[in-house]
């Protein structure tokens, strides 16, 4: 047993060195109207279309995506046409777990729930899904923005979760909605 607690210290003495060492810097970007503000890690640029459409074959792609020079890390909104309020962020928050129990069983690292961020509801979903030829850390949140549902994601590959994962977490705690 006291070697288990060891190898977990160790773990989060590795998960928060590397976080420190990575040294990723945000900063905060007005988006959908200027509706939304949300930090960004600086040198992210929006995806072009191109690699737009090869990451997001599916007509319904997101609003606005930055990524990295790679494009294997990703920071997506997408203000969808679903009505929405901070009464059924929930709701959401529900329907999103179960949505993705149900398309990947096989998920790791499942973490779901309803925050506060900056007086709002915030509904997100944090897990590891697999991918063809790796597996893909996602922290999924979304609220709502003028009655409607906004969708946000951060992406990467697993072998960079230790790194970016504090930082997803930051990208969410950041999000902030004006009322125009």
């Amino acid at each position: 047993m006291k070697k288990l607690s060891t190898i977990t210290v160790y773990l989060l003495a590795l998960f928060f060195f590397s976080a420190a060492i990575t040294g990723i810097e945000l900063e905060e970007k007005m988006l959908i109207d200027k509706k939304v503000s949300l930090k960004i890690p600086k040198g992210f640029e929006v995806m072009q279309e191109q690699m737009l459409k090869v990451k997001y074959p599916s007509e319904r792609r997101p609003t606005i995506v930055y990524t990295n020079s790679t494009g294997g890390i990703n920071v997506a909104l997408n203000l969808t046409i679903n009505q929405a309020s901070q009464e059924l962020i929930p709701a959401y928050q529900e329907n999103l777990r179960q949505t993705f129990a149900k398309l990947y069983p096989s998920a790791k690292g499942v973490r779901s729930g309803v925050e506060e961020v900056n007086g709002r509801k915030v509904a997100f979903i944090e897990l590891v899904t697999p991918a063809i030829d790796s597996e893909i850390y996602n922290l999924i949140f979304l609220t709502d923005v003028d009655g409607k549902l906004l969708l946000c994601t951060f992406n990467c590959m697993v072998k960079d979760q230790v790194a970016w994962q504090p930082t997803a977490r930051e990208i969410m705690a950041s999000l902030k909605v004006t009322k125009l």
